[in-house]
């Protein structure tokens, strides 16, 4: 008996033993579920907190939404590494993984929740700390409100499908912050008032949207001439609202637009006057429904010139009183006279009153600079300067080219300029040269060095103000030319090359006039702490003489970048810079410098380099060893693809080259997968993160 006391007190005891275990690895659990909860990752964070705002939270797709679930099995949301790879969900390793909620180094990527079972609520002002988000689809849905400003922080966003809702408000300003990135902006059939707002700056372009659909809301007030800056646009759809006043002249420049209603349409709504004249692929769907007094060729509405109304003269209305038409006769020749006097004054004097009402504050300042008076003329970012600070900054030669030197010029106030002297005989003549001073004074992306200011001194010597880089140039970060940093990574290598593909497209592709650089090169490629990319000497070839122009089209043969054409064509066109830039590509991922070798005299040929060693099935020798340190492979990390893209930019005939566009898409289609940390830097001059397409 005492025996089975005893065995029973011990299994009593055990029992008490496995209960206060359980208990403690409850309390254990429910510990690290705390300390858990607060070291979520930030994205998480925000999705959970914006999901109550969204609509009901037993919506299927908002439920899966749990940090106790998998990040896989969120539904609606794309992830992605801060190394910029896609969180590989079909991977057993990632969907087995419970602390992916805690990773600091996954962000979101896309939000696709478009007819998410009719989401009810808001568009939350979070969205906006979304830092990696590249994709916002939440169209065919039931969500009111207002688009939240800060949206326009999340400036990596390229797709905004916000389609069939029941938005409401103005559209905010915001907006056009995503102008670097935007490629597509759905906001139509929803409850928009008010105006299209402009941007902030008039400087920004959105030179890679192509698509903008605002249709069927209740937008008002006049189609402004801003949109006829977004180049790429490929579809314009302004139907079905209540826009008055004309259609502006700038959306004729837009040539990329489909053809009929598909590309412009702004049918429906109360526009008048002249329709411009736009390419013969329209019809007249694209405007119809408008005010009556819309004419034009498209509507086969001859546009008349309205009559002037008849003045009723005296109180008898059957015809004028004699006085009436004696004062008549009397005002009709004192007009002649007058008109008369100021043709001959006109005849005698030239074109100077023309001019006068064309000539701008600008237009004076560099007339007077040209005119050797030692004027400083400024550009937009060059207002502080003064000709004292110019004149007087302590300069070290950074390059001497036949057309003249380049200065690192420190400045008393502790700043730092890069100053350009043009050399004399260089410069054109007189109206040639201030056009192209003004056109370049004008040009902004952030991918292209802006001109800040011009200064014309009282002996003609002619120098430009341009901001100073302390980086470098790439060549030297390539061949390590006066530099002990390291042999940039291929992250980092692919982001200057992509940086300059898109400075390049701006010219191209960005201004009213397409601009051709003329002198691409890797010296020519500034880059900043971030490893960004900034083209220097962009439209020099526009100030310069025929003579100086050719050579430095000599000294690119003797660097290895002219384009063979340009033997016979002595001009430079896009596709001769296009050319110049796949040069440029084989040197980054080769390491191996273009042109003359100074131990043997002879000129490197990096194209025929190339297609040797691809013949001889030596393609992996051709990349520099610095290259793939690090890497799993060149086909896994886009270098295959980065050497194919520069042979087909190389190519003798020019016809097959691709255009800038292209070239653009495919670096961004072949980013690498192994990427530095300062790859994205988390500032407005860097961005290129992720592709147009997805």
């Amino acid at each position: 008996m005492a025996y089975i006391f005893r065995k029973h007190s011990a299994i009593k005891a055990k029992a008490v033993a496995v209960k206060l275990f359980c208990f403690m690895l409850l309390d254990l659990l429910f510990e690290s579920r705390i300390v858990a909860s607060q070291s979520l990752n930030q994205d998480v964070k925000t999705l959970l907190g914006i999901k109550p705002l969204l609509g009901d939270a037993n919506n299927p797709m908002l439920r899966s939404w749990n940090e106790s679930n998998n990040l896989c099995s969120w539904q609606g949301v794309e992830w992605i590494m801060h190394d910029i790879s896609i969180l590989n969900c079909s991977s057993l390793e990632v969907t087995r993984n419970s602390t992916l909620a805690f990773d600091p180094a996954v962000a979101v990527h896309a939000l696709d929740l478009g007819s998410a079972g009719s989401l009810n609520g808001i568009l939350p002002p979070e969205l906006g700390l979304l830092f990696y988000l590249r994709r916002l689809n939440v169209s065919n849905n039931n969500l009111k409100g207002t688009i939240p400003q800060e949206l326009g922080d999340a400036t990596r966003l390229m797709f905004i499908y916000l389609s069939n809702n029941r938005l409401n408000g103005n559209i905010p300003s915001s907006i056009w912050n995503l102008c670097n990135m935007l490629t597509e902006l759905e906001l139509d059939n929803n409850f928009f008032t008010g105006t299209i707002p402009s941007p902030a700056s008039s400087s920004l372009h959105c030179s890679f949207l192509q698509k903008l659909h605002l249709n069927s809301n209740k937008l008002s007030g006049t189609i402004p001439e801003f949109l006829g800056s977004f180049l790429d646009l490929a579809e314009l759809n302004l139907s079905r609202n209540f826009f008055t006043g004309p259609i502006p002249e700038s959306l004729t420049q837009l040539k990329y637009l489909k053809s009929g209603v598909d590309g412009l349409n702004v049918a429906y709504n109360n526009l008048s006057g002249q329709i411009p004249s736009f390419d013969e692929s329209f019809n007249s769907e694209s405007f119809v429904g408008n005010s009556p007094s819309l004419c034009g060729q498209l509507l086969a509405i001859p546009c008349y010139a309205s009559p002037a109304p008849a003045p009723v003269l005296g109180k008898d209305r059957g015809g004028p009183s004699p006085g009436a038409v004696a004062g008549i006769i009397i005002g009709v020749l004192v007009l002649a006279v007058g008109l008369l006097a100021l043709y001959i004054g006109l005849s005698s004097s030239g074109n100077a009153f023309s001019e006068n009402l064309t000539s701008s504050s600008l237009r004076k300042d560099l007339e007077e600079a040209d005119a050797g008076n030692g004027k400083l003329v400024h550009f937009e970012g060059g207002e502080h300067l003064t000709s004292d600070d110019v004149l007087n900054a302590t300069g070290e030669v950074l390059g001497k080219t036949s057309y003249g030197t380049v200065y690192k010029a420190k400045l008393s106030i502790g700043s730092t300029i890069a100053l350009r002297l043009l050399r004399d005989g260089t410069v054109r003549d007189h109206d040639e040269f201030l056009k192209a001073i003004e056109e370049l004074g004008y040009i902004r992306h952030q991918n292209l060095v802006p001109l800040r200011a011009f200064y014309s001194g009282h002996n003609g010597e002619k120098l430009l103000v341009y901001d100073y880089l302390p980086k470098g140039n790439l060549s030297d970060l390539l061949h390590k030319t006066g530099t002990r940093e390291p042999s940039p990574t291929w992250a980092r290598r692919h982001k200057i090359a992509l940086g300059a593909a898109r400075g390049l497209a701006h010219l191209h592709t960005g201004l009213h006039t397409p601009l051709i650089h003329g002198n691409l090169k890797s010296k020519n490629i500034l880059v900043d702490e971030n490893f960004v990319a900034h083209l220097s000497d962009y439209g020099l070839h526009l100030l310069m003489t025929a003579a100086a122009t050719n050579e430095v089209m000599n000294a690119a043969t003797e660097l290895g970048y002219k384009a063979p054409e340009l033997s016979k064509m002595r001009k430079a066109n896009v596709k001769t810079d296009i050319y110049s830039f796949g040069i440029v590509l084989l040197e980054i991922l080769t390491g191996k410098k273009p042109g003359k070798v100074e131990a043997t005299n002879e000129i490197l040929d990096l194209p025929l380099l190339v297609k040797t060693a691809v013949l001889e099935e030596r393609t992996l020798e051709l990349f520099d060893l610095e290259l793939l340190r690090g890497l799993k492979g060149p086909a896994e990390d886009g270098l295959l693809q980065a050497l194919q893209l520069a042979m087909g930019c190389c190519a003798p005939s020019p016809s097959v080259r691709p255009n800038i566009k292209e070239v653009v898409k495919q670096l961004e289609e072949s980013r690498p997968k192994n990427q530095s940390p300062l790859y994205t830097p988390p500032d407005i001059t860097s961005r290129e993160l992720y592709s147009r397409h997805t």
